[in-house]
């Protein structure tokens, strides 16, 4: 093995920021793909924005499936290089791969055979909308096996403590893709005009490289991995262990993918810009989501390494110095959106209706950032051990209570539209504050029990003496 990089040694903050730097980049690449094709995409106008945020709710759904493998992935191999077990990661990294590509090709399948129904569901009204969001939902679907594979791979490497490769292969894709979508949109050179159908197949192809790339990268550092035998029978054991982790990450995105669809729908009867302002408002709001998940999971990384050498006073202190960071650039992120909501938004979209309203959403979602960057990056810390439950009942519970929220504040005696991000925006700021509070509570209590675990043994040992 080439990049074993372990994280149970050194310096916290020095080995901390090593590993969350390139995760954090990789982060921001992933944003860039979505950001660069709603940049490209703005310029044929607020509708075609509107029917490829609107397709794009199904990869973005697609993630609850794939958090199941890359959970897994992702924390049982940290757990087993921190514990030492080689044999134990091969199985992690087979059980992951085997049950992604199946989840892959099942999920495809349904995009492809019920397309037109799934689109329907948001009732958008304007039939050019309808069929930019249908044709870019079948290319996309073609292209699903890459989106899927692509986490898991990464979480592979991540958990092995090499966040650098994933980084690297990254940026060749959003380049491609940055090249790519403004040949096939607008049909530059050679190239046939394409709008949304381009922009898809930009993606598509991009996604296909990094896949490339990244298999080889795990093949070429991890040795071990030339056993992995994709046709071996699962082992159910380790099946059941992914599971475990990485089904309550699972059931808490697809909720917030679901009720993020609900939104978008209650948004629709205010016509397509206030729908286009939400989905490019969303991207927008992605570059602090994204520090703070790339952040998250190389906390769940350095976590899981040192629960599985059980050094606890190393947790702590991590979690500690990730708090301080994420605390700055929510800070940070917060000030942009709200003094510089005009200048940002305008990048996107030129007409003025759509500029008004995006400049009250970044406004009202600014108010959260800070928040929202705890939560995420306290969610990396209970994955890391193992303990995937907490963040996901927080996540889940707040997360629903926005469509309530958003039903009562957007009605026309109330806020109207400009309520739906109002519940969005406080939902995330009730989640940072409890599920912080869990942790501290949770890390103090089993702190003190592994203190009077050792306790115990050390008076064992002296009596045998």
């Amino acid at each position: 093995m080439k990049e074993v990089n372990l994280l149970t040694e050194g310096s916290i903050q020095k080995t901390l920021l090593k590993l969350a730097l390139p995760i954090m980049g990789s982060s921001f690449i992933q944003m860039t793909y979505s950001l660069a094709d709603m940049i490209f995409i703005g310029k044929l106008g607020s509708k075609a924005v509107a029917g490829v945020g609107t397709a794009g709710f199904f990869p973005w759904l697609a993630m609850a499936f794939i958090m199941i493998p890359r959970i897994g992935a992702e924390v049982g191999v940290a757990q087993s290089i921190g514990g030492k077990n080689i044999k134990s990661a091969l199985e992690f990294i087979r059980s992951c791969l085997q049950l992604v590509i199946f989840l892959a090709l099942i999920y495809s399948t349904v995009l492809i055979v019920f397309k037109d129904s799934l689109i329907d569901f948001f009732h958008l009204g304007d039939p050019s909308v309808i069929q930019m969001a249908k044709d870019y939902l079948l290319i996309v679907s073609y292209g699903m096996i890459f989106t899927f594979l692509n986490p898991v791979l990464t979480g592979v490497l991540n958990g092995h403590g090499n966040s650098r490769t994933p980084f690297y292969i990254n940026v060749i894709g959003v380049i491609t893709n940055i090249i790519l979508d403004p040949l096939l949109i607008f049909g530059i050179g050679p190239f046939p005009v394409l709008g949304v159908e381009g922009a898809a197949i930009a993606t598509v192809f991009a996604q296909m490289i990094v896949t490339f790339f990244l298999f080889k990268a795990v093949k070429a550092q991890l040795s071990y991995t030339s056993k992995v035998g994709f046709f071996q029978v699962p082992n159910w054991n380790i099946l059941k262990k992914v599971f475990t982790l990485g089904l309550p990450v699972a059931l808490q995105n697809g909720l917030f993918t679901f009720i993020s669809m609900i939104i978008a729908r209650l948004i629709a009867q205010w016509g397509p810009v206030p729908v286009a302002v939400q989905q490019i408002g969303s991207q927008i709001e992605s570059i602090s989501w994204n520090t703070a998940n790339g952040f998250s999971t190389a906390l769940a990384a350095f976590v899981g390494q040192n629960y599985g050498a059980k050094k606890w006073d190393r947790i702590n202190k991590g979690y500690h110095i990730a708090v301080r960071i994420m605390t700055t650039i929510g800070l940070i992120t917060t000030v942009l959106l709200i003094f510089g909501a005009r200048p940002i938004f305008s990048i996107f979209l030129s007409e003025k209706e759509a500029i008004y309203y995006g400049v009250k959403y970044l406004k009202i979602l600014g108010i959260s950032q800070l928040f929202m960057c705890l939560e995420i990056t306290t969610a990396g810390a209970f994955n890391g051990l193992g303990k995937t439950v907490p963040p996901s009942v927080v996540s889940i519970v707040f997360t629903s209570l926005r469509i309530p929220a958003a039903v009562f504040l957007s009605s026309n005696a109330v806020l109207g539209v400009t309520g739906v991000w109002w519940s969005v925006s406080l939902s995330s700021v009730f989640k940072g504050i409890v599920l912080v509070t869990w942790y501290v509570i949770y890390l103090n209590r089993v702190k003190g029990k592994t203190h009077l675990a050792e306790q115990k043994e050390v008076k064992r040992e002296i009596f045998e003496r």
